[in-house]
């Protein structure tokens, strides 16, 4: 099994993932929040790295663990007061390289909006920014080839926040990282699927907008495939069965909707013994040259067999890297297990999503339908090498469990991201320039493997200080200020410290306002549950009391944890 590998970093985390919910509803009511004082340090601690075996490959045409090419490493010199040089380290140089694994998930914010029209706010923890900010349009540029186009750009984010103080800039910048990948083809295109359907019919899935929604998906989406498609069933509660062995779509759509709709909920969750039965029933039904994918639909309240993604997933280890068949994780229900879908996916060389009603069902299996089954890169990671003589400080947002040690950037055995036909990926930084900067800020590289021929490749793009000299929220693409909006909300649901954080309030009016000039239905929607949070926030603060605004302060140098 190879995991990703984890880089800690130094700062101090405040708000809900510390606090809980009475953190989290005090800084949904506050008004801009400033980055807090944190240790400059940005060194890594001593993590070693999961790989897919336990030998580091040699270097080569791959790699062997090395940054980005230019990457803008620190001064590690001194002069001694004779002048002479000494090749010192320095211990406290800060970091100014940021790598992790590509992500495409959207379940946190699909999860959350159906937190919110429930009328509750999400759990902090369940809060992933990156998720929110892809779950957008951002209109990048498609490659020409089956690779990724990088697109590099930001705004200046405004000296204090809200409407009435937002007046000019500050010396922060938010800089967006756009990777995207080639447009799917025409379905008829597209190499044949093999799917596999492991559906959770555990008591929990008896709840509304469960495993009813799961029928009308798994409906839905046998209308979409083609003849020449394959599919299988298994449910799962506390024991698995299949229900459906591999069936050609042609001749034979009548009996798989007639398995979906026999399904019925059962007793307790037992998701390992579900996933191991979709495995193999996915390898004895595996077809060369085919998308191979098992896709578990569930709520994901594991209670029964083993119920650690760790674990599950090693024992179908093998099948998973012999047979090149990836995870597609669709959540649903208003109590969902969403950390532990998405465990089980990332190591499973897949992604998740969240369908809360028929309208998203009908987007994910048939408006995304190539993206979720394709692939057009695994094993992708990005490294930004940031510019120490034009920037101070600078913070990934979100990420957190994607990162990967900047050394094993081009370690081909350790883990990146799966990434489907017209996927974009967005990766937003909080960047404090020095005074008076001027010249290149940041270059961004993505790494990915072809997923035929596992071949390394690589694509850049850099940006300087000229191209981010517009007010976030007057002159900048308007798709990057709905990329600012989501990004703030969810780091205002989880209690978070970005510069320039505006109220609530503020947020909801500018994507109200983005709505209507970019005619996006999405980004009304994300109006709607911003305005949910603030009254909800509101109500609960009333119930128990206001909490004080942080104090916001200058922190170090280099990348702030």
């Amino acid at each position: 099994m190879h995991q990703r590998s984890g880089r800690r970093t130094t700062g101090a985390r405040a708000g809900a993932r510390a606090g809980g919910r009475a953190g989290a509803v005090a800084l949904l009511l506050a008004g801009g929040m400033l980055l807090t004082a944190c240790s400059g340090e940005g060194t890594s601690e001593g993590t070693a790295a999961d790989k897919r075996s336990g030998a580091r490959p040699p270097q080569g045409t791959t790699g062997g663990g090395q940054p980005a090419p230019d990457a803008a490493a620190p001064e590690r010199n001194r002069q001694s007061e004779e002048g002479a040089d000494k090749a010192t380290p320095d211990p406290a140089a800060p970091d100014y390289l940021s790598t992790f694994a590509l992500d495409v998930d959207t379940a946190s914010y699909g999860y959350a909006r159906t937190t919110l029209g429930n009328g509750r706010l999400p759990d902090a923890a369940d809060i992933r920014p990156e998720e929110f900010v892809n779950s957008f349009k951002q209109g990048y540029e498609r490659p020409k080839g089956n690779g990724f186009s990088v697109t590099v750009d930001g705004a200046r984010i405004p000296a204090g926040s809200g409407i009435s103080t937002a007046s000019g800039p500050s010396d922060w910048s938010l800089l967006r990282v756009g990777l995207a990948t080639k447009a799917a083809p025409p379905s008829s295109e597209r190499p044949p699927a093999s799917l596999t359907f492991v559906v959770d019919i555990s008591g929990s899935m008896a709840g509304p907008g469960r495993l009813e929604l799961v029928r009308k998906s798994l409906n839905i989406l046998t209308d979409e495939l083609r003849d020449d498609d394959s599919v299988s069933l298994v449910t799962f509660s506390d024991k698995a069965e299949t229900r459906l062995p591999m069936t050609r779509l042609k001749g034979n759509r009548n009996k798989i909707r007639d398995a979906v709709d026999e399904m019925r909920p059962a007793r307790s969750t037992n998701v390992e013994a579900g996933i191991m039965r979709g495995y193999e029933e996915s390898v004895e039904g595996h077809r060369e040259g085919a998308n191979n994918r098992v896709v578990l639909l569930s709520d994901a309240l594991a209670n029964t067999g083993d119920t650690k993604a760790e674990n599950i997933l090693e024992r179908i280890d093998s099948a998973r890297r012999e047979y090149g068949i990836t995870l597609f994780g669709v959540g649903v229900g208003s109590e969902y297990g969403d950390a532990f879908m998405e465990r089980l996916t990332n190591k499973g060389d897949g992604h998740t999503t969240y369908v809360g009603d028929e309208e998203q069902a009908r987007k994910v299996f048939v408006d995304q339908l190539p993206a979720h089954i394709q692939l057009r890169a695994r094993d992708a990671k990005a490294q930004v090498a940031f510019d120490r003589k034009t920037v101070k400080q600078f913070r990934l947002i979100g990420y957190e469990n994607r990162k990967v040690a900047d050394e094993d950037f081009r370690d081909d055995s350790v883990d990146g991201g799966e990434v489907g036909p017209g996927h974009t990926v967005t990766a937003l930084y909080a960047v404090r320039l020095r005074e008076g900067a001027s010249g290149e800020v940041a270059k961004a590289t993505v790494r990915w493997l072809d997923p035929e021929t596992r071949k390394a490749y690589e694509e850049s793009g850099t940006v300087r200080t000229g191209a981010i000299e517009d007010t976030l929220w007057g002159s900048a693409p308007q798709r990057l200020q709905v990329a600012a909006v989501a990004a703030y909300f969810a780091d205002t649901l989880r209690g978070g410290d970005l510069p320039g954080t505006p109220a609530l309030r503020e947020l909801a009016s500018r994507a109200t306002k983005l709505a209507s000039e970019t005619d996006d239905d999405s980004v009304r929607k994300l109006a709607t549950a911003i305005g949910q949070a603030t009254a909800i926030g509101q109500a609960e603060a009333l119930r128990n009391g206001r909490a004080p605004e942080d104090e916001g302060g200058d922190g170090g140098e280099g990348e702030i944890g």
